[in-house]
């Protein structure tokens, strides 16, 4: 049985676990925090590839991992919900449009999975101990450090990698109470900023900001107007909806995409799996089965 030690507690890096696991590995998760103070406990996790580039290796990761909410979803796995979508869109059907999508009036219409991580990032983890893994709080400067201890590393700690092509993508949420929405409405492309509502069962995720190199965690209140401006705009159902608070994040982006190769040594072999910026939800599910490859390859 090869022992795996994955660094790092958020989406890619649990996914990755359970992967493995599935395919027989005996799996440690070390961690510097709990999951649910991970950058992927804030984020919207709403499957859309946004900012992303269309090479193959992502158009897999987000056609799998779009598959895999799908079958979750029908399974009744905690926190995961399926949302009609409406996108205003002002050309073609875009390149990762799911089967179902279609197109009128530049209005894209599609079926989007969606996870609420306060749910979902402990599923994960009760997962992985379930099947027998471990999980470890400690802070780990240099991967190479727990080669000693396990045979293959998976490097999944985003921001925190020692990578200079790696940056934050600061990201600032509005939460408001669900005035009895059902459907998502995203506007990418709006001029005055990214405006996305999606409703989820107890609130409702206004959106948002995109913002490389920022890296403020405070939310700030002339966003949160701006934010909640733009989306009453298009879904006038929510003017007066009561604000339930703010989330801020740093997504970690990479220059030239995420990072997913493997590289060996006297030592072992460690995988990078980092660099999935705000799409890592999006691609988390297809990329573990990568990642499970060049482990176990």
């Amino acid at each position: 049985m090869t022992d795996v030690t994955v660094l790092g507690g958020g989406i890619i890096g649990m996914t990755a676990a359970i992967r493995l696991q599935q395919r027989g590995a005996r799996v440690t998760v070390v961690c510097a925090a709990d999951t649910l103070e991970t950058v992927s406990a804030v984020a919207a996790a709403v499957w859309y590839p946004t900012h992303t580039d269309p090479e193959p290796r992502v158009q897999r990761w987000v056609e799998r991992s779009y598959a895999e909410f799908l079958r979750q979803a029908e399974a009744g796995v905690p926190g995961v919900l399926l949302r009609r979508t409406r996108m205003l869109v002002r050309a073609a059907l875009p390149w990762w449009a799911p089967p179902d999508a279609t197109i009128s009036a530049h209005e894209l219409r599609f079926t989007a999975p969606l996870t609420e991580m306060d749910l979902y990032l402990p599923w994960l983890r009760d997962r992985i101990v379930s099947s027998g893994g471990r999980f470890v709080r400690r802070h780990v400067e240099d991967p190479s450090e727990l080669l000693g201890q396990s045979t293959v590393v998976v490097n999944a700690t985003g921001l925190a990698a020692t990578d200079p092509d790696v940056y934050p993508v600061r990201g600032q949420l509005v939460l408001v109470a669900n005035p009895g929405l059902d459907e998502s409405v995203r506007d990418e492309d709006n001029p005055a900023g990214i405006t996305y509502v999606h409703p989820r069962r107890h609130d409702t995720v206004l959106g948002g900001t995109f913002e490389p190199h920022r890296t403020g965690l405070e939310a700030d209140p002339r966003e949160r107007a701006a934010i909640i401006d733009r989306c009453t705009a298009v879904v006038p159902q929510l003017r007066g909806a009561r604000v339930l608070g703010d989330r801020v994040g740093l997504r970690p982006a990479r220059r030239g995409g995420p990072r997913v190769e493997a590289v060996d040594s006297p030592q072992g072999r460690i995988v990078y799996a980092y660099g999935h910026g705000g799409a890592g939800m999006t691609m988390s599910w297809g990329c573990a089965d990568d990642v499970a490859d060049l482990v176990l390859g």
